[in-house]
């Protein structure tokens, strides 16, 4: 028996070994960020690599959502966008949501919504499938994720320590991706690397 047994299971152990090789690997503190390549709004591609040697920020956006609302709503976001942007930061608003579900959005109507919002990402990314959303496991939006010029992913996790939809509470927080930035520029360790993101989850397919 047991000679018929041992070539059935080294054949179970390489279909998985196998399939686990061909899985895509998902983002981790302090390793290198996965690449990917993403389309604007514009229908320009992009990509992490394209942007070595510069810190890259990720924020995966939803329009609807009350949190990401709080955050456009009041100024906040688009402030942080401009304030790195300014210092050499490449931003890209990401949307993982499936057409048919909530943030999803294209064309005109999409491009509508970056105006209103007066959103001054680099750019905003459609992730309409998912895949990149669930390779960084973003769950969240918005849910923010911090890369070094090196390519490593240096912060992942919510914007600020308040979670909630109020505006008045984002004077009272400590936001995360500015003391990460601060820290990061200022070439000191980085005091917080990684914290529960919160908000609406993402609308996956």
């Amino acid at each position: 028996m047991k000679k018929y047994l041992a070539p059935i299971l080294a054949g179970l152990f390489i279909a998985v070994a196998v399939s686990q090789a061909g899985l895509a690997p998902t983002a981790k503190i302090d390793q290198s960020a996965p690449d990917f390549t993403l389309t604007d709004n514009n229908g320009k591609k992009h990509s992490i690599s394209e942007h070595r040697g510069k810190y890259v920020i990720l924020e995966w956006v939803n329009y609807d959502c009350p949190f990401v609302r709080k955050h456009y709503n009041s100024g906040n976001m688009q402030k942080l966008q401009k304030l790195y942007r300014d210092k050499g930061v490449v931003w890209f608003s990401v949307c993982s949501s499936a057409e048919g579900r909530q943030g999803y959005f294209e064309g005109e109507d999409l491009n509508e919504r970056i105006v209103r919002h007066k959103a001054a990402p680099t750019a905003y990314l459609i992730d309409e499938d998912g895949a990149v959303g669930q390779t960084y496991e973003a769950k969240a939006t918005p849910h923010m994720f911090i890369i070094n010029p090196e390519g490593v992913l240096i912060y992942a996790g919510a914007i600020d320590d308040i979670p909630s939809t109020n505006l008045d509470d984002i004077g009272k927080a400590k936001n995360h991706v500015q003391t990460v930035m601060d820290a990061a520029f200022a070439g000191k360790p980085i005091p917080v690397k990684g914290t529960r993101a919160y908000g609406c989850s993402v609308k996956y397919k």
